[in-house]
């Protein structure tokens, strides 16, 4: 599976370009099974970053369509991630569950009309993506976006429907969900990716997770791909995710995802974060921590990478150095290894 990663190279209306319709035909000739697109902006409001792709407008279809389409000539699926900024809508209005301040920017609390208004976009964004000709939709609920933001208390400290306890925490996410079931029927697979934690020390629990993936698995979602990280992280904190055991010790999150597994089974699970080695990959996937194996920054570097391992390569080229994003091109020029 190949994890939502932008492209950050769309124009200034949210319309992919050329240059992204080639990216993903490639991971569909590489042998990638599924693939995720970069998360697409619900409104206009939400937009995270410049050179983000939308879905909020019947404009941005005939191009997402030609994406699709040269993802399934290769057999290949292919689903699109819809997302909301909230906090982290950089380009578009800083606004979540609740006033929030960081370092460098300030955000405001969304009055009850507008939370609304977000799940009506969510659920017209799927309509959207299946003329697109996507496979599926997965809600994005993880990273510090507007879901995640509602499900963690270190983001959310309201005290009506919206805030307080886990259940009312919760309430967005079943309501976007809801939405998009109502409108896609039971046959489209709906995904979910959602934190282990947010590791921020007020924040998301992975005992807060996995009884949110209950509830999700319950309600009928098809499929988790369990991820980490939020607003107000701090990366020591991460460690807590890990496994105890070394064949899995590279696998950012996996003695998380081992709690939450409990919870969902039978619905599938997907892991994403850290992955190097096969070895690695077929451990998690042969004790059972989860079902398929997702990976963003790898396929950055090696698109082709399905193609390698079949061949007989062992580890992902990816080094993990982050220039992909690298400051001040990112969102001028394509996502891509800047490595030689």
């Amino acid at each position: 599976m190949r994890s939502a990663t932008t492209s950050a190279y769309a124009d200034a209306e949210g319309v992919v370009r050329q240059e992204i319709i080639r990216l993903y035909e490639g991971l569909a000739k590489g042998g990638v099974g599924l693939i995720v697109k970069g998360h697409l902006y619900v409104a206009e409001k939400g937009k995270a970053h410049v050179g983000m792709a939308g879905i909020s407008s019947d404009r941005q279809i005939p191009k997402l369509k030609e994406l699709t389409d040269a993802v399934h000539r290769h057999g290949s699926k292919i689903m699109a991630q819809l997302n909301y900024g909230g906090y982290q809508a950089g380009a578009g209005e800083r606004a979540g569950p609740s006033n929030y301040e960081d370092q460098d920017w300030t955000a405001r609390e969304m009055t009850t009309t507008e939370i609304w208004g977000v799940v009506d976009a969510f659920g017209e964004a799927s309509n959207r993506a299946l003329e697109a000709g996507f496979d599926g939709v997965q809600i994005h609920g993880a990273h510090g976006y507007l879901i995640s933001e509602f499900l963690s208390r270190h983001a959310n400290t309201r005290t009506d429907e919206w805030g307080g306890s886990l259940r009312n925490r919760m309430t967005l996410l079943k309501e976007v969900y809801d939405e998009i079931r109502g409108r896609l029927g039971p046959e489209v697979p709906v995904a979910l990716k959602m934190n282990c934690d947010d590791f921020s020390p007020d924040g998301f629990t992975v005992d807060e997770a996995a009884e949110v993936a209950q509830a999700m698995a319950a309600r009928g979602i098809d499929l988790i791909e369990v991820s980490g990280g939020g607003i107000g992280q701090r990366q020591e904190l991460r460690a807590r995710a890990k496994s105890p055991d070394p064949a899995l010790s590279e696998v950012s999150f996996a003695g998380h995802c081992e709690k939450m597994r409990a919870a969902t089974r039978p619905k599938p699970l997907a892991l994403v974060n850290g992955f190097r080695t096969l070895s690695a990959m077929k451990a998690v996937v042969d004790r059972g921590i989860a079902d398929m194996i997702s990976m963003s920054r790898p396929f950055i570097r090696e698109p082709d990478l399905v193609r390698r391992f079949e061949a007989g390569q062992l580890e992902v080229g990816c080094v993990r150095c982050d220039a992909c994003e690298a400051p001040g091109v990112f969102s001028k020029e394509m996502l891509r290894c800047r490595v030689k």
